[in-house]
């Protein structure tokens, strides 16, 4: 059934970056939508394998910077970079061992770490994209220009 529960379509924008955009669809704004509050340092989790490390070290600081990362995305944070660990280190496990291995029976069955890797990037781009990580969910992360007729050659006029 298409369009069961209203959840079909495109996800909404949170309201923040509505506000900052300037409202630009000038429709009524979520004001009771919980707020979890901005994140503006967190430490990596000592779980965290050696490339899901280095990425957080690396994006964490990025997204607390840009003021996109909230107390409810932490888990999000770590399930990418996670991911991203286990990507790294089953690619690896593909190139010195190759893409199919010896089975159980003797047999030349697909490597195991192959389904690892397609895993992991599949869990990357969803939780990537939940976070703003790929062109394509930037694009939807807008700021607040500095002047409001500068975003759009009309709005000048409009703006008097």
């Amino acid at each position: 059934m298409a369009g069961a529960a209203g959840r079909s379509g495109r996800r909404p924008k949170p309201v923040a970056q509505k506000q900052l955009a300037g409202n630009p669809g000038k429709r009524a704004l979520n004001t009771s939508a919980p707020d979890f509050g901005q994140v503006t340092n967190i430490d990596c989790p000592d779980w965290m394998g050696e490339f899901g490390r280095a990425l957080w070290e690396h994006v964490v600081p990025m997204l607390c910077g840009q003021k996109v990362l909230s107390a409810a995305d932490v888990q999000n944070i770590e399930v990418y970079c996670d991911a991203y660990d286990r990507f790294r280190l089953a690619r690896e496990e593909v190139r010195t061992k190759g893409v199919t291995v010896l089975g159980a029976q003797g047999g030349v069955v697909k490597n195991p770490a192959a389904t690892v890797v397609k895993e992991s990037v599949a869990v990357m781009a969803t939780y990537g994209g939940m976070l703003g990580l790929d062109p394509s969910s930037r694009q939807r992360l807008t700021g607040k220009t500095k002047d409001p007729g500068q975003a759009n050659p009309f709005g000048a006029l409009l703006n008097g």
